[in-house]
């Protein structure tokens, strides 16, 4: 889609396309379509930071709340949105053992209640055993575990047509704006 394409749909259909910029946070789309019309791609992209960027802290952290858990309920209910359902599937999230499952919800449950929203990462970008590892790393270390994550984990630039070449960078920034010493591992572009 060409940016003379995206500045012309109607709020809509714009938030039916771009809707899950942010994932399962279509408020975000929608706030930026009133921004348009949109120089280029990166204005876009830049628009959605700013809206991201003005937000008070409590809606920084809504929007992180709205990321679903990794191997959480959402997969279990076939309710994730096609892109991360495809990605967990690829790190293996969609076939763990009783033992795997349950030791990925009591953690996603610790690493809620230390920081506040669920434990993000680039899930295609990682295996079962290493997201584990990651997040009893993270929910267990505190602050430095925390910022220790992410820079070397980024996966290398993958640029793409579709909207969700949007939502990893978003996801980033945000959280980089909500610890400036926090590099999360979830962009991809």
């Amino acid at each position: 889609m060409n940016i003379d394409t995206v500045n012309a749909l109607p709020c809509e259909e714009f938030v039916n396309v771009f809707g899950n910029v942010v994932e399962k946070c279509p408020i975000v789309a929608a706030a930026v379509w009133s921004t348009r019309p949109f120089a280029s791609l990166k204005a876009s992209e830049a628009a959605v930071s700013e809206f991201i960027d003005a937000l008070p802290e409590s809606g920084k952290e809504g929007i992180l709340g709205c990321h679903p858990d990794l191997a959480g309920r959402d997969l279990q209910r076939g309710t994730l949105t096609r892109e991360s359902r495809g990605e967990q599937a690829q790190a293996g999230l969609d076939a763990l053992e009783s033992a795997e499952m349950s030791r990925m919800a009591r953690l996603n449950g610790e690493y809620k209640e230390r920081f506040g929203f669920p434990f993000v990462i680039c899930a295609r970008m990682c295996d079962k055993a290493n997201i584990l590892q990651q997040l009893s790393e993270r929910a267990r270390g505190g602050e430095g575990a925390r910022r220790r994550g992410g820079e070397e984990d980024r996966p290398p630039a993958s640029p793409g047509p579709r909207a969700h070449w949007l939502s990893g960078q978003v996801v980033s920034h945000l959280l980089q704006c909500k610890d400036s010493h926090y590099h999360q591992t979830y962009t991809w572009l």
